[in-house]
């Protein structure tokens, strides 16, 4: 966990379409205001009592993002009261509008939740018995986690199955297309794992789209119908959502519907949109309001205003919390008095985001760029409070004055898992650091509470009974990071070395020449996730207690990326991590790794190209 540090946004470079959708309720003119407020302020994530807030305009974030399109619905009281599209659907193409399509990604795995969830009504299916017993094409292989244990569809709806794969990259366009077998046994063409149990189903809660893959077998082998057909019928007609459809690849007639997606840095991805057969998962396409249908179609059902899909008692059931906060589709949260329902969405250039209580508001966000999930956040932030919604709005801090003898207390350096935090002061401003990152500003809410304006973070320092303090306790993201001031001799180790570190990163940064041994160590910890079994030694304390827990996740998307075919040095990035292009069997990864002076790995980050 640390402090992040937020980015001035560029000029804007995107063109923005303002297309009208449905409004209720208001008069024009009021929603028109509303629109505007939120296009024009993008809040950031903490407000100053007594401040005006320092808002963005939506088209700088999206330049600054290089997210050239984003579309949005929002729910007030139980209906759309608007939804719109700005930005273009491709760089010098046609407007993003209310109906433009994109891929729901993630968010396809509640709808699919849905005609489940029917099926079950129906007495086609039970929630809890064994789905060997409705499956016919494909069984879940037995091994010593299922003998004990069988797979239900209680546990598939809510990631509690411990099934492996977590998601899936989907296929180029053109490429060869997988059966749903061989995905599921993970043969070839497919580019992903075979989706098997690997804990004992029920203990415990691991996102796993493949769960998904395996109901959508289990929904085709029980009505005998393809599944876009069958989530048409079901779901996707009765309430209404007349654009979306689960059909992969999309028809060639609807290409013009659809939003391009764009990479990190701008490109668009290479052939166009990415196809997935892993259609229950990670293949519908739709639009804001068809997502937003869905929505209030599960808020009417709960209210029993409405069955054309399923019960009251049947969505009671659904939106009723498990493990990790998990529905039966659908991830919950808020109050007792205020709970919602959320999904979100990541598909190879698409992010999105869908949000609604159980009664009331809620907004839809889709993108087409990588970076849109950052923008999502930044706009729903900005509809919840334009809204007054109980969460979901940007944090309101207070500062208060405090005896500038007392800010002599905190300077020094502290030591915490994820990192040396440095707290410094200038005049009468302390100024919190992690590692190489830039130094932020922190504000007194207390005479021993501080926070950030420019991300969601507090501190609260410790002090000894002389009043000096002890440690302090990073509150960011909803945990607790704990970091132990280290004596004056220490801390100048510690922080010269530190310094020496940024020299040399920056000094390698300049020369663009690679670390010794770090393609070495890059190749070592690939082969280490691949088998299960890294070498720890090799990695720093902090490094290495982030790869144990995150170990069954990281081999699996290793795994599905096959052998390694060549590694490519590309350059050093500002920080001193090395830059390598790793082609595998089954796709290309940019990888980013750190080391430390001795050569062990201080860190490793990558992505797919």
């Amino acid at each position: 966990m640390s402090i992040l540090t937020s980015t001035r946004p560029l000029p804007a470079l995107t063109a923005c379409s303002l297309i009208l959708g449905t409004l209720a309720a208001q008069t024009p003119s009021a929603v028109e205001q509303r629109i505007q407020r939120i296009q024009d302020g993008l809040l950031p994530t903490v407000i100053v009592k007594g401040e005006p807030p320092s808002a963005t305009k939506l088209a700088d974030r999206m330049a600054a993002l290089h997210v050239p399109g984003v579309s949005i619905a929002v729910i007030h009281d139980g209906k759309i009261e608007w939804a719109r599209g700005f930005g273009v659907a491709a760089i010098g193409g046609p407007p993003v509008t209310a109906g433009t399509l994109f891929q729901a990604a993630s968010i396809s795995k509640p709808v699919t939740a849905m005609a489940v969830l029917r099926l079950v009504q129906e007495g086609k299916l039970s929630l809890d018995a064994d789905v060997n017993q409705y499956l016919k094409t494909w069984k879940v292989p037995a091994n010593s986690f299922t003998e004990k244990t069988k797979v239900t569809i209680r546990e598939l709806l809510t990631h509690t199955a411990g099934l492996t794969v977590h998601g899936f990259p989907g296929y180029a366009s053109g490429a060869p297309l997988p059966t749903l077998v061989q995905i599921l046994n993970g043969e070839k063409p497919a580019n992903s794992a075979p989706i098997r149990v690997d804990t004992e189903p029920g203990t415990n809660w691991r996102y796993s789209g493949g769960g998904y893959v395996v109901l959508q077998q289990l929904l085709q082998d029980v009505t005998g119908q393809p599944f876009p057909k069958l989530m048409h019928d079901t779901v996707l007609a009765p309430i209404g959502m007349t654009k979306s459809t689960y059909e992969q690849p999309l028809p060639a007639a609807r290409m013009s519907e659809v939003a391009t997606p764009y990479r990190q840095e701008g490109q668009p991805v290479p052939g166009g949109p990415h196809v997935y057969p892993e259609m229950a998962p990670a293949g519908l396409w739709t639009t804001p309001s068809d997502l937003a249908r869905y929505a209030i179609e599960v808020q009417n059902s709960l209210a029993g205003a409405s069955n054309r899909v399923l019960s009251a008692a049947m969505v009671r059931q659904m939106l009723t919390p498990g493990l990790n906060h998990q529905g039966l589709g659908p991830g919950t949260g808020g109050s007792a008095e205020h709970p919602y329902f959320t999904h979100g969405g990541a598909n190879e250039g698409y992010r999105c985001n869908l949000v609604a209580y159980n009664n009331g508001d809620g907004v839809v966000i889709m993108t087409n760029g990588d970076n849109g999930g950052q923008l999502a956040s930044e706009i729903q932030r900005s509809v919840a409070h334009e809204y007054n919604w109980p969460d979901f709005q940007p944090a309101e801090r207070t500062i208060t004055s405090v005896d500038p003898k007392t800010l002599d207390r905190y300077p020094g350096a502290y030591q915490a898992p994820f990192g040396l935090f440095t707290i410094t002061r200038e005049g009468d401003q302390l100024f919190a650091q992690l590692g190489g990152q830039n130094k932020l500003p922190i504000f007194p809410e207390g005479e021993r509470k501080f926070f950030a304006k420019v991300v969601d973070a507090e501190i609260t320092f410790d002090v000894d009974p002389q009043g000096k303090a002890t440690q302090l306790t990073l509150h960011q993201n909803g945990t607790d990071q704990t970091a132990k001031r280290l004596d004056d001799q220490a801390a100048k180790q510690a922080v010269d070395e530190a310094a020496a570190r940024a020299e040399a990163a920056a000094r390698r940064f300049k020369e663009q020449k690679p670390a010794p041994g770090s393609e070495a160590q890059l190749r070592r910890v690939i082969e280490g996730l691949r088998t299960g079994q890294p070498d720890y030694s090799q990695m720093v304390p902090q490094f290495a207690d982030i790869t144990r827990r995150q170990l069954s996740d990281l081999k699996s998307t290793v795994v599905q990326l096959g052998a390694v075919q060549s590694v490519t040095f590309k350059g050093v990035g500002p920080g001193g991590a090395d830059i390598y292009e790793v082609k595998f069997e089954n796709g290309l990864v940019e990888f980013r790794i750190g080391l430390t002076p001795d050569g062990k790995i201080a860190g490793i980050g990558f992505r797919p190209l």
